[in-house]
Formats: C-alpha cells, structure tokens, sequence
C-alpha cells in the first residue's frame, strides 16, 4: 500500500497559491523518488477545482507536439483538454507538468502560459539544470524554484503517526533542558530514521513490513535508479563512480573529496563539468571550506575544496556497503543498538549535513594548519546574525574537541554560539552547547 505523508513543503506550496494568484509557475526540484509527484498531485486534487497532469516521462507524442507552436493557446488547451480528459476551468484549476526537464518547450512555454492568466502552472523536475536539457530554450523568469528534499525526522515521525515527539523536543531545546529519561527512547527512533531514511518509498516500505533487510532492498531500488540516470548523462561512468566514492571519501577523514583519485586525470573544467551534473542531479550536498570564516560565509568559499554527502542518509548507509549483502551490513545492527564505533561516525556527519541542509542552511567548513603535517578541521560553520557559528560532529569520545576549540580561539570575535552534536544529552558547560544530533534542526 503506497501512502500519501505528510509533508511541510505543501504549505509552502499553500501559500505559493494564495500570495501569487497564477503570476508565477510553481517548479518543484529535488531528486527522483524523493517525492515531488505525489505531493503536487495531492495538491492539486485537494485545492483546485480540477487538475491537469502531463508525465512527460510517458506523455504520447502528440502531446510534446502541442509544445512545438503555442502560438494558439486557445487551440492547446482544448487539445490538452479532450487528450486528458479534464475540464479546466479558469482561475480554478491548475495543469501540472511532471519530469517537465523531458519536454524543454514546455517549459520554455511557461512564459506565455503564465502570461495568459487563464490557469495555474506547477512543474517538477530531476537533473533539470542539467545542459543538454536547457541549452536550446529561454528559462522563464515567471517560474519559481523551490527544492523537495526526503523526508525529515519530523515528517517521519507524522508517517509513524507520532504527531507530538518534535513539538515538545524543540521546547526543550528553546529552554536548554535535557530531556532525561525520554533521551534515549528519542535517540533510538532518531537512529531508525537514520536507517531507515527519508525516501517515501523506503519509509513506505518500512511502515508495511517493519523489516529493514525489506527496506534496504528499496533503497538498492532507487540508488540503481541513480546509476541509471547518472549513465545517460555521462556513458563513461565517471559520474557513477563519484557518488558512488561519497562514502569512502568521508571515511577517510580526508579534508576534501579528492575526484581525481576516482576518474583518474582530467582536465579541471571536465572535472567541475561532472561534479556540476552530480550537484543537479539533488541527490548530493555539497560543503565548501571558507578560506576567511567570517558573517558572509560564501564570499571566501573555495569552489575546489568541497566535501560531498548524500542528500538522504539512508541511502548513504545502502551505498556505504553497496558491494555487500544486507546481512553483511554491520551499520544497521550495531547503529540500532547504540554501538557505532568512532570510525563510522561519518554517518552522523552525513545526516547533520542533510538536516542542516533541509533547514535552509548553505554547508560550509573550515580547516587551518595544525603543524606542517596536520590541519585542524571544524565540521560546519552557519552564519547567525552577526556572528559565525562553529559546529563539530561527534558520534563518540565527545570530550575531545580541539579543532572547534582552537578554532573559537582562532576567531573569537566573529564567535557567537558553538555547537558539539553528539548522542548524549542536552547539556551546555564551560561557553559550549552540548546537542543531541536530533536537536541539530533547531539550531
């Protein structure tokens, strides 16, 4: 049974609708499976009068033909119409074009559509920044572009109907009080989730079976999905290999992605060309390291010096044991129990990357020298007001943490709020906050 979740973007999609009145398309982004489809169909059944829906990934060619001389809209849509078997109705329905990246003239028509006022326009795409599928067309100004991202730990918690877990941890949070005896019942679901993951397919899965070894099998599903993608775009399979590197990299404690250990040597444009294309593609976070960490992160950020996570932590834990059964999957027993050993507490650093990311936060790090061998490493800098805000990531031995140290030292001035995400407790002692990795979305 596939399930329609709860999710925060419809609001957003909510008040696209009441604020804008038809003077701008919709284009929902993010990665295939992720949700997009779904979401804006239910959207659109529930606040219109009638929707039309064009899946471009099966639409006849008929009606990417339409999209060749729209020069009679009246002409499209009576043919749009009688094709889909839908009364429009003016000013109160709405015509979605899903996968639109795989119609580039219907999106190119956007312009002319919005512009006709007759009815609202919602898009979704995947990969849809990629070249080939722009180069030829004018992107319109009256599109609005908001990313969908896999479900978070809230939205999760509403699919296993727990509606009142988060509201009540971010009240401690706001009072800085630890949450004691409900810690660890929290921290287990939290790790769940992080097993789990966010894809709507995978929690579906979940939800229906409560079996893991199930839900990894989807989760295959979708990364194969992935591959598939990433091979059209690049037949060489370099693309493949760089995401499919993400998690060697991180557990190697390297400072940055290093691409060229994985494709070999290639010119730098062809090496920023494939990385752009994997960027695009929403199933990565980038994390750029600022040379000057200052309020405006992004002015000093280094566009060759970049970490790469997996936009859903699920996935990164599938992809972390790809060439190995689900059995041979230590992660999922030993993150369950609460038994993960220090050197797989990348996935920890994964999962806050892509909550941090899905809050609406840019990721961005620092690194400076140590000694002539070493260099000190913060894991991630948000800006705040007028002060920066260090955070270092711990899944164990939590009290050491001298990168964030001498980097508070470092920069004491610019400094406001520092940050150690950890498994225990909310506690805050001698300036730090003590933060539970479940509270990171809070921050």
């Amino acid at each position: 049974m596939e399930r329609v979740f709860k999710r925060k973007l419809y609001d957003t999609l909510l008040d696209w609708k009441k604020r804008r009145a038809g003077k701008t398309a919709l284009l929902v982004e993010g990665a295939r499976r992720v949700g997009k489809s779904t979401l804006v169909e239910y959207f659109a059944q529930k606040e219109y009068d009638s929707y039309l829906l064009i899946d471009f990934n099966k639409a006849p060619k008929r009606v990417f033909e339409l999209f060749e001389d729209i020069s009679n809209l009246d002409n499209l849509f009576v043919q749009l119409q009688l094709l889909y078997s839908v009364v429009l109705h003016e000013r109160k329905s709405v015509i979605v074009f899903d996968e639109v990246q795989k119609c580039p003239l219907a999106r190119q028509a956007i312009k002319y559509l919005v512009q006709d006022g007759r009815y609202d326009y919602i898009e979704t795409g995947s990969l849809i920044s990629i070249k080939k599928n722009t180069k030829n067309i004018t992107i319109p100004s009256e599109e609005i572009r908001v990313n969908m991202f896999p479900l978070d730990f809230e939205e999760f918690r509403w699919a296993v109907s727990d509606n009142v877990s988060l509201p009540l941890i971010k009240q401690f949070f706001d009072k800085g009080q630890a949450l004691m005896s409900a810690h660890q019942k929290i921290l287990f679901d939290f790790r769940l989730y992080m097993l789990v993951g966010g894809m709507p397919q995978a929690v579906n899965e979940y939800i229906n079976t409560n079996n893991l070894s199930l839900v990894d099998e989807v989760k295959r599903d979708i990364i194969k999905l992935y591959l598939d993608d990433f091979q059209k775009i690049d037949s060489s399979g370099r693309i493949e290999k760089l995401y499919k590197n993400i998690p060697a990299q991180l557990s190697g404690n390297i400072a940055r992605y290093q691409p060229y250990q994985i494709v070999g040597d290639n010119d730098k444009d062809k090496i920023t060309d494939l990385l752009q294309c994997l960027e695009d593609s929403k199933t990565v976070l980038f994390c750029h390291r600022v040379s000057d960490p200052n309020v405006g992160l992004s002015l000093t950020k280094d566009l060759y010096r970049y970490k790469i996570y997996t936009a859903d932590t699920g996935l990164f834990i599938t992809l972390s044991f790809w060439d190995k059964t689900f059995t041979e999957n230590v992660i999922y027993e030993k993150l369950l129990r609460n038994r993960l050993e220090a050197n797989l507490g990348y996935i920890f650093e994964n999962m806050v990357a892509q909550m941090l990311v899905t809050n609406g936060n840019e990721l961005f790090y620092s690194t400076f020298p140590k000694d002539e061998k070493h260099n000190y490493e913060v894991d991630f800098l948000l800006s705040r007001g007028e002060k920066i805000v260090p955070i270092e990531v711990k899944s164990s031995g939590y009290k050491s943490h001298k990168s964030i140290e001498e980097f508070v030292k470092r920069y004491s001035s610019r400094i406001g709020k520092r940050y150690i995400i950890y498994t225990k407790d909310y506690k805050q002692e001698e300036n730090y906050i003590y933060l539970p990795v479940y509270m990171t979305p809070f921050i």
